[in-house]
């Protein structure tokens, strides 16, 4: 009898310690920050606890009529809508590449598009913030040698969120690449094979053979890619600090300036959850049309 109970308990001995650091450092965080977010929590609340009031939903009511929370909910969107395709297409598109490539230069391709993903954020931002100089930038400069006038990539609100977006799905793009290499490199040479003896172009391999195998590998990708973009943070936050006029101003961004600036905890841990419902809801429609698409 305790012979069978221990074998029944030994499984969760296992993985008490990840569910254990899960619980200390997810949950009780996010149900403190749920708390939190229904009271008037600021810096005085902190000093003295006796100062919080229970303010219901008003915060949360707040947050759709405050016009600096909409324009990073839209600048938000603008992000995810833009970057997260490209991130997918691009990446995928360099693994298949690559894919086909077996001598010593693809395989110095890996490393080239790898190398943005593993450095740091905050340099390369650093980096591109010189590069996108209006007057002395590496950019500026060489369009000026074919003849077009000096771009203000991060001092005019219509070409700076652009900026942010180029500049995250050049980092992006690498990690990308090597999950999808690593499905490609599991597909069946069998599979290609008998596609070439029935006369199959190499589109059409790609259409019909490349991308049905690697329907989980880009389910996979869009889902943390979604979410990543949906917490779009460093690249504003060093770059510009969500200017000019708010431009580029995201959701993630925006609960940093309330919380950890202005000291308004309350109204950042609504504008958090908001963000959050916001990913658990595209997280589950995505899982949703891959079951679909899994049934069909």
């Amino acid at each position: 009898m305790k012979e069978t109970v221990m074998k029944k308990l030994t499984p969760y001995t296992f993985i008490f310690p990840a569910l254990l650091l899960l619980v200390l450092f997810s949950i009780i965080p996010i149900l403190i920050s749920l708390f939190i977010s229904f009271t008037n929590l600021d810096i005085t609340g902190l000093g003295n606890w006796s100062q919080i009031k229970f303010t219901g939903i008003s915060n949360f009511a707040q947050l759709f009529h405050d016009p600096t929370f909409l324009q990073a909910v839209k600048n938000t969107l603008f992000y995810v809508v833009f970057g997260v395709p490209l991130v997918i297409i691009l990446s995928l598109t360099v693994a298949i590449m690559i894919n086909f490539g077996q001598n010593k230069f693809f395989k110095f391709l890996r490393l080239v598009f790898y190398t943005p993903s593993i450095t740091n954020t905050v340099a390369v931002a650093v980096v591109w913030t010189f590069m996108y100089n209006p007057s002395t930038g590496l950019i500026n400069t060489i369009l000026g040698k074919v003849g077009i006038g000096p771009v203000g990539w991060l001092t005019d609100p219509n070409f700076a969120k652009i900026s942010m977006i180029i500049l995250a799905v050049w980092k992006a793009i690498g990690l990308n690449m090597l999950i999808f290499l690593a499905a490609l490199q599991g597909i069946p040479e069998d599979l290609y094979e008998a596609a070439e003896l029935d006369g199959a172009s190499w589109w059409q391999q790609t259409r019909h053979i490349t991308i049905p195998e690697l329907k989980f590998s880009i389910f996979f990708v869009s889902v943390t890619t979604l979410i990543g973009w949906f917490q779009f943070f460093d690249e504003p936050f060093v770059m510009t600090k969500g200017g000019p006029l708010g431009s580029t101003n995201s959701v993630a961004l925006f609960v940093y300036q309330t919380g950890f600036q202005e000291s308004n905890f309350g109204y950042a841990a609504a504008a958090s959850f908001v963000m959050f419902a916001a990913i658990i809801v595209a997280t589950l429609i995505q899982f949703r049309l891959q079951n679909r698409q899994n049934e069909e």
